[in-house]
């Protein structure tokens, strides 16, 4: 049965999508990014805003190590929905490449492209020798996306660069950030602001008031543009849900402990684990932070959020697990989560 493609208006509040490019047991890297396609495609068709893919790299759990590439295999997957980086990391990258790879995805897909920066690194000492560190910051990439270019001097010299020869359209570019620093400097480029509210930092209230409070109007923007990213599982019920997350609370766990690395586990696996009861606690403690539950208590909770935060739109990161035996082209319970939540949000 083909599904009939809903538009943002009919989901309240607002949703978009945040994507790892999970990779669990019995996948390979090809697997993961077919089911990333396969997520993607749903997401269009239940309404979802955006679809975005965060930066990340070496790390046995997630393939997405190139927003840039996987943006252009999304946009192909896919016929409404928005498609970007949330984020790209400025410090790994040369800022005429980003303007460039982006410029040109704008240019396939005009009117379906977000350019979203981190200004984090995004990783350990080994990660930023290995991909060398760009050079240059924000200001350098607002210059370059911008059709008339960047006026740059080179031996007395001063020459027009331009990421592409002739832009009919320009992508939105989306500031990232998990302090009152970050929310700041998006205020005084006239910048939309994502707060990571999904990494349990804190903060969030403060961080955005600081934004609106600071906000200055730019060409691109009028007035303050916010984004909250939230991690979710939804189910029929509330214990499927939390079942089913317990593979992602896994890969959190052994991020901070140090454990050597691994492929996200499937449910069944997951159980199997053997935790003390300290790893136990940190497991409960990052799972209050979470969205878990059937749909009408996700979209509850989803609602408050985005009321106390009078946020624009919520971005969901859907980490609901597999179970041993599905299909590794598709994640099930990623699937799932996106489908409850859109169908419980129609007015």
């Amino acid at each position: 049965m083909s599904l009939k493609y809903r538009t943002p208006e009919s989901i309240f509040p607002r949703l978009s999508v945040l994507d790892l490019v999970h990779v669990r047991s019995g996948q390979s890297t090809a697997d993961a990014v077919a089911a990333t396609s396969s997520l993607a495609y749903h997401a269009d068709r239940l309404g979802y805003m955006r679809y975005w893919i965060a930066e990340h790299h070496n790390l046995a759990s997630a393939a997405s190590t190139s927003p840039s590439i996987l943006v252009g295999v999304i946009a192909a997957a896919t016929r409404r929905i928005r498609v970007g980086s949330g984020g790209v990391l400025l410090p790994n990258h040369a800022p005429l490449a980003l303007a460039e790879q982006f410029a040109l995805l704008e240019a396939a897909y005009p009117g379906r492209v977000d350019l979203g920066v981190g200004r984090a690194a995004g990783g350990d000492a080994l990660i930023s020798t290995a991909l060398g560190r760009g050079c240059g910051g924000l200001d350098d990439l607002l210059q370059l996306i911008n059709p008339a270019g960047a006026q740059v001097t080179d031996a007395d010299t001063t020459r027009t660069l331009r990421a592409t020869p002739k832009a009919a359209s320009v992508p939105p570019v989306w500031l990232l950030g998990a302090s009152e620093g970050s929310a700041r400097t998006a205020a005084q480029w006239g910048l939309p602001y994502v707060f990571g509210h999904h990494l349990g930092v804190g903060g969030t209230a403060a961080a955005l008031e600081a934004y609106r409070s600071a906000f200055r109007p730019s060409p691109v923007l009028a007035k303050p543009c916010t984004l909250l990213p939230v991690r979710a599982s939804v189910a029929e019920t509330f214990e499927e849900a939390r079942r089913a997350v317990l593979p992602w609370l896994l890969v959190m766990l052994g991020l901070l402990t140090g454990r050597e690395q691994a492929p996200m586990r499937t449910i069944e696996e997951a159980e199997e684990v053997s935790l003390t009861q300290d790893e136990r606690e940190v497991i409960n403690r990052m799972a209050k932070n979470y969205i878990i539950g059937d749909p009408d208590q996700a979209h509850d909770e989803i609602t408050r959020l985005a009321d106390t935060y009078r946020v624009d739109e919520v971005m969901i990161h859907p980490i609901a697990g597999a179970h041993a035996g599905d299909d590794p082209s598709v994640a099930r319970g990623q699937e799932q989560t996106l489908r409850l939540l859109a169908e419980s949000g129609v007015r």
